[in-house]
């Protein structure tokens, strides 16, 4: 993995929203619009060799340097789904707990930044329906959320619990005030920013063992710096890529109150 900005590492880059941010694509179809509670984005910075032979080699990991180490980024991202529904049609709406497991990369064929899906607890009944009809690494998992905000919005408790098999989990975390001063392995807070939390296409591998995407859209995330208090995922230590007692010492903890995001469906499958 090459460590500089030609090559796909971001700690050389200055990357800016004015060139990421459009006006959002008119959904059609299956499209679903949904707003997301108590979103957080807890990030670890770990070794690429854990990460090695796992994606196809249109991909790259899009890594960083920090203290003098080059390392990949990989982001746990809690929240409750609110409204869920569909984005063109009158349609139930569904609130349920979820937490996406996703890894920075960079697609050679097109030079975008994406992330790798490692995949989803989704806390309803309706994962069945991508999880059998698209094949997504969708699973099931109980979620609760237990939140307290102070009036400015600042997270005076935030905590998650997941009980599942697939990536059992739980954090908690509590709110700082003032705005994101720092962002290890980039060259500005703005660099950091674009890159954790503004990446609108993804990439995993099916359940079929397929290759799958697709791509959301949002505007800018007005998150806020946050300090964990504790952190367990199951997966991450399960796939050897951040053990137990390196799960309390992240890259950086990011949260925002609601925000909203819409999501085109149904998902591509690649050759």
């Amino acid at each position: 993995m090459m460590a500089d900005g030609a090559e796909g590492g971001a700690s050389t880059l200055r990357l800016r929203f004015q060139d990421c941010l459009h006006p959002r694509p008119a959904p059609s179809g299956v499209d679903v619009l949904c707003k997301l509670q108590h979103f957080a984005i807890v990030s670890y910075a770990f070794d690429p060799a854990r990460f090695a032979g796992v994606m196809p080699g249109r991909f790259r990991l899009d890594t960083v340097s920090i203290d003098g180490q080059e390392r990949a980024l990989v982001s746990v991202v809690p929240f409750i789904d609110v409204d869920f529904t569909s984005a063109v049609f009158p349609f139930p709406k569904f609130r349920m707990g979820q937490t996406n497991y996703r890894i920075y990369i960079v697609d050679n064929e097109t030079g975008e930044r994406c992330v790798w899906f490692l995949g989803t607890t989704l806390d309803s009944w309706t994962r069945i329906v991508p999880h059998r009809l698209w094949n997504l690494p969708w699973y099931g998992g109980r979620v609760r959320f237990d939140c307290a905000q102070a009036a400015d919005g600042r997270y005076l408790r935030y905590r998650m619990d997941t009980v599942a098999q697939w990536a059992p989990a739980s954090l908690s975390l509590v709110g700082e005030a003032g705005p994101v001063e720092r962002l290890p392995g980039f060259a500005d807070v703005e660099t950091g920013l674009v890159y954790l939390t503004h990446p609108l296409r993804g990439f995993y591998h099916r359940r079929d063992g397929r290759l799958g995407t697709y791509h959301v859209w949002h505007g800018r995330l007005q998150v806020a710096p946050a300090r964990l208090e504790q952190a367990r995922f199951g997966l991450l230590d399960r796939l050897g890529l951040v053990t137990p007692e390196e799960q309390q010492h992240p890259h950086s903890v990011l949260v925002e109150p609601v925000n909203e995001f819409t999501i085109y469906l149904p998902p591509k499958v690649l050759a």
